[in-house]
Order: structure tokens, then C-alpha cells, then sequence
């Protein structure tokens, strides 16, 4: 008897997952497990969490998910706590493990637990690259040569590679009597489930059933997927962009069956710019990924894969107002103020406060990496880290990538609708106030009900006059 473990990571789904399959195919039985790493909830840099509430929720429920959908294939899913190089060889030398099938990750990190883990068996050990839209071996150039600006990899990869076609899921997953053990109490890591605030538009449900209904729902129900170009760069609402990228992080939506829902989309109802966009991101996506394989531990150092020596600072009190969303700028403020209460950000919100953090205020860019790791849901480490690092100078690319944060709010909330969404002390506000409220005179204060520097912060830094230009032309020649 041919008995196999599969050791799940990122690929918290049974559609589209190769290594689930391949077990499957070649085995009489298959041992299906998941580890809670106590390791993860450790303090990360400056002493933040790596995991926060909203991302632990969904990982959670993705994991629940997960057992779902094996228990309605005949099996069940094995869930253990503890150091996966531990827990996987005890199971191997338990249960008489032929072959260790496991999705392979490309953070050094994750790397050197799965080198641990198969050092440590003497089980074979089947790796599998499962979780971009190109495979690895198929990109045209390998990943430690290829180009570290995105457009030429993106020519390369886009007119010289095929995205390979999905697998289909196993019909049926043969498991051995095995005690499969209960999905550990968040408390025993000292972590609290955060729910997103009502105030919020998406509620994130953690697991490959949610993640397969969002994108019905927004490609075919409610037929998004035609206006994505246009809409991305939304700032309010349930729609304005897919938001698969929760589900993606965790693997519980395969890239590639996007991509092939895309194609189908195309052929019966529109090909267009903004389907074409939807898979851009997923090739920038993509990129990061195999960035980190190329640069590996680079990334998460001051300087950055391209050794800018540029002097941050890690001026805290200027931190915290920026991470509590009391900068005394709006439009800077309502997306601090967002990602706090629902664990989410636009990737226009995004990329603004990045800008205000690094290019303003000067602090270390690692802070504000790190701080969007302990909040976002839909964190993925090379996606977070490699835009980071993009915005501050030190990553790939070297353009000039500041983002002027008082023209932006004008420009994509010009009615300062999502400014009074989430700062409720300015809701009050006219329009032509909610950006700059400092230009208000004491009576339009009182008028409005709103005191400065009491109900709404001052400016912490004069912008109006500030050269984004310069401080970032001089870190450039720096690096």
C-alpha cells in the first residue's frame, strides 16, 4: 500500500491544486494536513505582530473550509499545532508516510521550513509550484536572471510563456483512520478574531467557498468584470474592484482559474481593457513572487535589493500618528483609519499612505511594511514587502514613484465622500473643506463643529509647499 501526506501551506483549496491531486493519483491513501506554526504569531519587527486579528479570522475559517471540502470528498483534513518540522516527520514515521507531497513557497523563511521538514524524514518529497499564474519553469528566462523591472518580465513572460490549464479536483480522497485532532482555539496563540467594522463594505469570509462565490458574483452575477479598468481605482463600495486578493493570499483561489474564468468571460460576453487589466495585476502579482526567489532575504533590509543608502529615520511619534490615521491630513487619515477598522485598504489608498510615510515623513519604509503585515487580510509577504520596498526607492524599478497625497484625494474622492466615511468628525464638512481643513477660519470652524487641533488633528508637517521632487531625486542618487 502506497499511503502519502499532503502537507498544505498556501493552497488552502482542493480546485486547481496539484499537489492534492498528484497525491491522489498516486497513492492508496493520503494522510491531508495542516500545522498552526506557533512560529507565525511571534512578534515580528519593531515588535508588531505578524499576524493580526482580521488575517488570523480568515485564516481560520479558510482552514475550516478546507476540512469541509475534504470531509465532502470521503476524507478529512489532520490539524496539529506546532512547528510543522516536528509535526510532518512524527506523522511520516507514524503512519508509514511514502511521500511528503507540499506546495513550495518562495519566501526564505518558508523555504528553510521546507528544507528542515525534509531533512528531517526520510519520506520522499515532492515540491510543488502552485500558487502563481506562470509556472516557474515555464517563464522564459530563470528566476535568478530575470529583469528586475516589471514591464520587460512582463513582455518576456507574456508573449513567451503559456499560463498552464487547471487540474480538476480529486473525486474522492481516500484517508486512513486517523485521529484528524480539532482546529486549535485562537486563544492559545493570544490572539483575538477580528471581525471588519460595520462601517465597512466587504465582509472577508475566510476559505475556498467564499473565495469561488466572490468571483462568480463579481465576474458573472453582477458582471464587474467589464468596468475593472475603469473602476479600480475606487475608494468606497463592495465593487469598485475584484477583491479576490484575500483569497489569493491563503490559496484559496487558484490564479490560474481567474484566468481561465476571464477567458470564458471574453468569449461570451466582452474582451476588453479592463479583462485584460485583471490579469495584469495578476502578473504583477507574479512578479513579486519570483522577485523574492531572486533576492530573497535582500528584501526586508533598510537598503533594499538595490543598496540605496538613504538615511530613515524611526521617528515613533510621527509613526504612530500615521498608523492611528491622526496625520492632519484626510485623505491619509481615512485610509489608516480603514485599514484599522477592517483589516483592508484600497491599492490607491495603498500606495498614498506608503507615500506619505516614506517621502514625507522620512521613516524607515520597513515600519510601514511591517505595520500593513500585522493588519491587512490579505497579506502575502512578497506582494506587501516588494510594493513597500517599490515605493520608497529600494525595491525594483527607479522611477520617481512619489504620490503628491493632497492632489490625490482631490482627484479620486473629490467630493470628500470617503473622507467623511471614515473620519466621523468631519463629516460635517463641506466638499471644498475635507482635504484641507487647516484653510478653515475660526468661524467656519465653529460653523462646522469642527476645532483644530481638538476634534481634528493640525498637520503634522507643512505639505503645501513640499518638493515630493526633490527628497525623492536625492534618494535616488544616493542609492
Amino acid at each position: 500500500m502506497v499511503r502519502s501526506l499532503v502537507w498544505f501551506r498556501r493552497d488552502l483549496r482542493v480546485h486547481d491544486n496539484p499537489t492534492l491531486s498528484d497525491a491522489v493519483n498516486n497513492s492508496d491513501e493520503v494522510l491531508p494536513v495542516y500545522t498552526f506554526d506557533p512560529h507565525w504569531f511571534d512578534e515580528g519587527m519593531f515588535g508588531m505582530d505578524r499576524i493580526g486579528g482580521y488575517r488570523a479570522r480568515f485564516l481560520w475559517e479558510s482552514v475550516e473550509d478546507l476540512r469541509s471540502k475534504i470531509q465532502s470528498l470521503g476524507g478529512d483534513l489532520i490539524v496539529r499545532s506546532g512547528e510543522a518540522t516536528d509535526v510532518i516527520p512524527s506523522l511520516c514515521d507514524e503512519h508509514n508516510i511514502d511521500t511528503i507531497y507540499t506546495q513550495t513557497m518562495p519566501s526564505t523563511q518558508e523555504i528553510e521550513r521546507e528544507r528542515n521538514v525534509r531533512k528531517s524524514s526520510d519520506a520522499e518529497f515532492e515540491r510543488y509550484w502552485s500558487h502563481t499564474l506562470y509556472h516557474l519553469n515555464d517563464l522564459e528566462s530563470n528566476y535568478d536572471s530575470i529583469d528586475d523591472t516589471f514591464t520587460p518580465w512582463r513582455k518576456e513572460t507574456q508573449y513567451g510563456a503559456e499560463v498552464r490549464s487547471t487540474v480538476e479536483k480529486p473525486n474522492e480522497i481516500p484517508v486512513p483512520d486517523v485521529e484528524t485532532g480539532s482546529i486549535p482555539s485562537p486563544e492559545e496563540f493570544d490572539l483575538e478574531l477580528k471581525n471588519s467594522s460595520d462601517n465597512g463594505f466587504v465582509k472577508f469570509k475566510g476559505g475556498e467557498s467564499a473565495g469561488l462565490s466572490r468571483m462568480n458574483e463579481y465576474i458573472w452575477e453582477k458582471d464587474k468584470l467589464r468596468e475593472y479598468k475603469e473602476t479600480r481605482n475606487g475608494l468606497l463600495g463592495e465593487d469598485y474592484s475584484s477583491k479576490f486578493s484575500p483569497w489569493l493570499a491563503h490559496g484559496c483561489l487558484s490564479p490560474r482559474r481567474i484566468y481561465e474564468e476571464v477567458q470564458e468571460y471574453e468569449d461570451e460576453r466582452v474582451s476588453n481593457d479592463s479583462t485584460y487589466w485583471l490579469v495584469f495585476e495578476l502578473m504583477w502579482r507574479d512578479f513579486f513572487q519570483f522577485q523574492f526567489l531572486k533576492h530573497g532575504d535582500d528584501f526586508f533590509t533598510e537598503n533594499g535589493i538595490r543598496n540605496v543608502d538613504y538615511d530613515w529615520n524611526q521617528n515613533l511619534e510621527a509613526f504612530r500618528a500615521w498608523a492611528n490615521g491622526r496625520t492632519g491630513f484626510p485623505f491619509v487619515d481615512a485610509n489608516m483609519r480603514e485599514i484599522n477598522k477592517t483589516g483592508y485598504m484600497s491599492n490607491r489608498g495603498r500606495q498614498n499612505v506608503a507615500s506619505f510615510l516614506v517621502d514625507v515623513l522620512d521613516v524607515d519604509w520597513r515600519m510601514g511594511a511591517m505595520y500593513f503585515q500585522s493588519k491587512l487580510v490579505d497579506y502575502d509577504v512578497c506582494s506587501n514587502w516588494g510594493n513597500w520596498a517599490y515605493q520608497a526607492g529600494v525595491g525594483n524599478d527607479s522611477r520617481n514613484n512619489y504620490f503628491n497625497v493632497l492632489k490625490q484625494g482631490e482627484r479620486y474622492d473629490d467630493n470628500g465622500e470617503y473622507i467623511r466615511h471614515w473620519l466621523t468628525e468631519l463629516e460635517g464638512l463641506p466638499a471644498d473643506a475635507t482635504h484641507r481643513p487647516w484653510k478653515m477660519s475660526e468661524g467656519q470652524q465653529q460653523m462646522y463643529g469642527v476645532e483644530l487641533g481638538e476634534d481634528y488633528p493640525e498637520p503634522i508637517v507643512d505639505i503645501e509647499n513640499y518638493s515630493y521632487k526633490e527628497v525623492v531625486e536625492n534618494r535616488l542618487t544616493q542609492g
